[in-house]
């Protein structure tokens, strides 16, 4: 088994944009061809655009890009950008002389972090597909990721810096890779070592959320701006029904790397998208699907640098190794 990238399946183009100073930005997977597609929503408070057609009763059955983007519901705005870049090259479902192209997203919330009066557009999402032509894709404050916070239990004096993450295997012919924005409202642990990474921090510390139950309690309802939202992208052939399936193993991914997960605040959104080129088992490409999931929402965390007046993974363990040389 070998790690890839997104941009090493036949046909995927991804790409990011993001405004820093205001703290948003979007990041898009895009495939002129088009692709096998389906969807799982479990957050509480999704914001999503062209869901409905990816219900395997539907009729569509190819779709040619997806956008994952901060602003809300906002953000959704900036498919519109995605539209018009696959629209000019041609790209779409041929309807006379015109050329509809599908584009689905989701968008997570991240007015709070930055100016939220600055949220992706067309425009940014316009200028995500044009990097996307070079395949330009990083770990951490970027794209959709770029305000992106986790450990809001407490709400946002508590939470710390995350961002955006990828990661991806292939097994034999089989390619999986996830790409995810991580926005959560629960703590982000290492799928591994099952240590949390990042979340609620009091004084540098990182708090069990169980720990928090009591105090959450008391509340009536957990904070609210976050959203973790990602995709599955695999060279499998798959239909609709399967790719709406293996969206909803992946949730399994979450799971093990996010806790609490898909709370009433969270509208924590999986697609998944299939370019239809190697036969594969559907439960082979759903349990790597967990794998490369949590290890992207993992790289999203250890990658983030703090921002915003937000502590990150990374900073919060250079404070604890500079006090451990102090100590010593």
């Amino acid at each position: 088994m070998k790690e890839i990238t997104a941009s090493q399946i036949k046909g995927i183009q991804i790409g990011q944009a993001q405004d820093e100073a205001n703290a948003t930005g979007c990041t898009v997977i895009l495939r002129k061809e088009g692709m096998s597609a389906g969807v799982d929503v479990r957050g509480g408070g999704p914001a999503t655009r062209e869901t409905d057609l990816l219900h395997p009763k539907n009729m569509v059955q190819q779709i040619h890009g997806v956008i994952l983007s901060g602003g809300s519901a906002f953000g959704l705005d900036a498919a519109g950008g995605v539209m018009r870049y696959l629209e000019e090259h041609g790209c779409g479902f041929a309807i006379a002389d015109q050329h509809v192209p599908i584009v689905c997203g989701a968008s997570l919330f991240d007015l709070c972090v930055g100016n939220g009066k600055i949220r992706p557009d067309a425009a940014m999402g316009y200028a995500a597909c044009k990097a996307s032509e070079h395949n330009l894709f990083c770990d951490g404050n970027y794209g959709a990721g770029t305000g992106a916070s986790v450990g809001k239990l407490l709400d946002a004096p508590y939470a710390m810096k995350s961002g955006q993450g990828m990661a991806g295997v292939q097994v034999g012919d089989l390619q999986v890779c996830a790409v995810v924005a991580v926005n959560a409202c629960g703590n982000v642990r290492d799928v591994e070592t099952r240590e949390y990474l990042a979340g609620v921090c009091k004084d540098g510390r990182i708090l069990d959320p169980l720990s928090l139950m009591e105090q959450m309690q008391a509340h009536d309802t957990l904070p609210m701006g976050n959203t973790t939202i990602g995709c599955i992208i695999t060279n499998a052939r798959l239909n609709k029904s399967q790719c709406a399936k293996i969206a909803s193993i992946a949730h399994n991914g979450y799971a093990d790397a996010i806790f609490p997960v898909h709370t009433m605040s969270d509208g924590d959104t999986i697609f998944t998208l299939a370019v239809n080129e190697v036969d594969a088992m559907p439960d082979v490409v759903g349990a790597l699907a967990v794998h490369v999931m949590g290890k992207a929402i993992n790289r999203a965390v250890l990658a983030a640098e703090a921002a915003y007046g937000l502590p990150s993974a990374a900073s919060i363990r250079r404070i604890h190794a500079n006090d451990s040389r102090k100590e010593s």
